[in-house]
Order: structure tokens, then C-alpha cells, then sequence
């Protein structure tokens, strides 16, 4: 059964399960989804010859879809990177969604000048942005976050330079 790769001797958990039996796969070196399956099984075996149902895949598609899609069309810059981890600040796409709405709210422009407005603004707010942050240092930051002790002063922060370390 280890030597056929054939979808029809058997389903791939039981070529699994003949693989553990019979020593060719150690236990610790078991796939991932094979705990999985044994503990969830599927209500009917995924064999080769069964055939696939007959379901209706509903569409998901959101209101601001069809403007993300033209906005991601016609940026053709990187500037708008993502950082998937940073989950407390907006995207540059999140930012030009609530301003096309906004302006799709007042209703005083068509289509195109709402689009053509939503990105100007959002050049602006991305600008805006961007000095928002480069203002005030992390260090700066911290400091104003800090309530000022009274009596004790706190000792400025050392900076280093990149020069300073690689200086002979």
C-alpha cells in the first residue's frame, strides 16, 4: 500500500494509517491534519468515485468592493504596504474606503469626482499622517505618556549613533 500513489487504493488518511501500522512513518512524524481527521471524520468517506454536490456558492462580495478593486487598479506605486501584525492603525485602503463613502454620503458629486476627491484627500491624510509620526520621537512619546515624578528627575535617554559604532 506505501508503494502506490493512486487516489484509488485508498483515501489518503487510510494510507496514512498503513503507513503508522506498519512502521514505514514513526508516530511523532504524523501529518499535522491527521489528528484532525480522526478526531473530526468527515461525514462521508472522500473517495475518488463519489460525486461532488451539487451546491450553490452564494457571492460575498461587500458594497466597497468594487472601489477597492479600482483603487488597487490604479495605484501603481508601493507606497500603500501593509503590516499585517500592526493591527491599531488603519490601512491606507481602510483610510480611502471612509473617505470615497463620506463623500458618496453628500451626494454633491458623480461617481468619477468622488473618486478622483477620495484620492487627493487621502494623499493629504497619508501626509498628514506621516508627519503626525515623524514629530514626536518614540522617546519624546514616552516621556509625555509618563506622568513627571515630583522630586525625582529621570535620567535623559543615551542615544547612539550608527557612526559612533563602526567609528575606528
Amino acid at each position: 500500500m506505501a508503494s502506490s500513489r493512486l487516489e484509488k487504493i485508498g483515501t489518503i488518511v487510510t494510507r496514512t494509517e498503513g503507513l503508522l501500522r506498519s512502521g514505514a512513518m514513526k508516530w511523532d512524524d504524523r501529518p499535522l491534519w491527521y489528528d484532525v481527521v480522526k478526531a473530526f471524520p468527515p461525514k462521508e468517506e472522500p473517495r475518488f468515485d463519489r460525486p461532488a454536490p451539487n451546491v450553490t456558492v452564494r457571492p460575498i462580495f461587500y458594497a466597497e468592493d468594487a472601489v477597492r478593486a479600482k483603487f488597487h487598479k490604479l495605484q501603481t506605486r508601493s507606497q500603500f504596504l501593509t503590516n499585517l501584525a500592526d493591527m491599531r492603525n488603519k490601512t491606507a485602503t481602510q483610510h480611502f474606503i471612509e473617505i470615497y463613502q463620506q463623500l458618496q454620503q453628500q451626494g454633491a458629486l458623480d461617481e468619477e469626482k468622488v473618486f478622483e476627491t477620495a484620492q487627493e484627500m487621502l494623499e493629504q491624510k497619508l501626509g498628514q499622517l506621516k508627519l503626525e509620526r515623524t514629530a514626536t520621537p518614540p522617546v519624546q512619546q514616552k516621556q509625555q505618556q509618563q506622568p513627571a515624578q515630583a522630586g525625582a528627575e529621570q535620567p535623559e535617554a543615551k542615544t547612539v549613533q550608527l557612526q559612533d559604532i563602526f567609528k575606528e
